[in-house]
């Protein structure tokens, strides 16, 4: 059986959910059973339609209780001020119980992103989630400088060594691009490889 990985995110402007289906591609073609979930949603939906959110994706809202089913997570957050979203803390702050029986020990996590602009904190994200990862003992995966794009200075590309993303601008006009999108596939198929190594290692031990 294949390892699973779930992808979990918060997209209200769908550039995060865009990200987690080429993530996804990637898993996938590294022999992982790739899911994608979306955390629940603590605004009204009076305070959505003033925002002019589109609706949400059409993807499983994830419960504590799914987290214990997966070998890894690939988390992606719509930074807030350089940290994560109320949405994201409110779930990992929910896992307490896990953490207290170790039940996300040893499972592999990794981050992507969105920022309204280039320096709108996608690493500083990155930190500030990865205390959640080592609190359960989760095994942090980073992307590194794994594909080319990620040099490329000729035009704005989001991501960094700390996972893929993108730029959105203050209003979420701009679109994810391809280069972008082909960041998310890499960073998908190298974390999947990491998880199918080790869940076969684990076979034959």
């Amino acid at each position: 059986m294949a390892p699973k990985v779930y992808i979990v995110i918060y997209s209200l402007y769908h550039h995060i959910y865009t990200l987690a289906q080429e993530v996804q591609k990637g898993l996938v073609a590294s022999g992982i059973d790739a899911k994608i979930f979306q955390v629940p949603e603590t605004l009204s939906e009076e305070i959505l339609t003033k925002m002019h959110a589109p609706p949400k994706p059409d993807v499983p809202v994830i419960t504590v209780e799914n987290l214990s089913e997966a070998d890894g997570f690939l988390f992606g957050i719509p930074t807030r001020f350089g940290t994560m979203p109320a949405q994201i803390k409110s779930f990992l702050d929910s896992t307490g119980g896990l953490w207290a029986s170790g039940g996300l020990a040893g499972k592999f996590a990794g981050t992507f992103f969105s920022t309204a602009s280039q320096h709108g904190g996608q690493e500083t994200t990155a930190f500030t989630t990865i205390t959640y990862f080592a609190h359960h003992g989760m095994i942090y995966v980073p992307l590194g400088f794994a594909n080319p794009h990620l040099f490329d200075n000729s035009e704005v590309i989001g991501g960094s060594a700390y996972g893929a993303g993108t730029v959105a601008n203050g209003d979420g006009s701009r679109q994810v691009s391809q280069k972008e999108k082909e960041i998310a596939q890499t960073q998908g198929e190298n974390f999947g490889k990491v998880v199918v190594t080790y869940a076969k290692g684990k076979a034959s031990a």
